[in-house]
């Protein structure tokens, strides 16, 4: 059974930084894709980041590119979110999520929730102004 938790929510100041992790169990993380989705109130679950599987390809929303990196390290089971220069419209719960595949193109990743198979159970990023 494979199981996602999600840990580093909490609540910080607009153009701070916070970094999110996920530590993953339950079949070999290194064969997988790895992404970060978030969904604030009353919104659809948004694509965040991906990585793929030895970590030298990542792909990213364009309202984060440039202020969070994703990473991930293969050894220890883990993906981390780095977030930079965070906004109050970064308010949202983040999920880790793991793809029910383990290729895609350099060009076109996992950015879409149904490319997921095994989701975590959530962390609250709060950003105030």
């Amino acid at each position: 059974q494979v199981q996602l938790v999600e840990s580093g929510g909490g609540l910080v100041q607009a153009g701070d930084s916070l970094r999110l992790s996920c530590a993953a169990s339950g079949r070999t993380f290194s064969l997988y894709y790895m992404g970060w989705f978030r969904q604030a109130p009353g919104k659809e679950r948004q694509f965040v980041a991906a990585i793929n599987r030895n970590g030298d390809t990542t792909y990213y929303a364009g309202s984060v590119k440039g202020r969070f990196t994703i990473s991930r390290d293969n050894g220890k089971n883990t993906v981390s979110l780095q977030m930079n220069s965070l906004k109050p419209e970064d308010t949202a719960v983040y999920y880790c999520a793991q793809s029910w595949r383990g290729w895609w193109s350099a060009q076109d990743g996992p950015v879409e929730a149904n490319e997921y198979e095994y989701w975590g159970q959530g962390t609250q990023v709060t950003v105030s102004s």
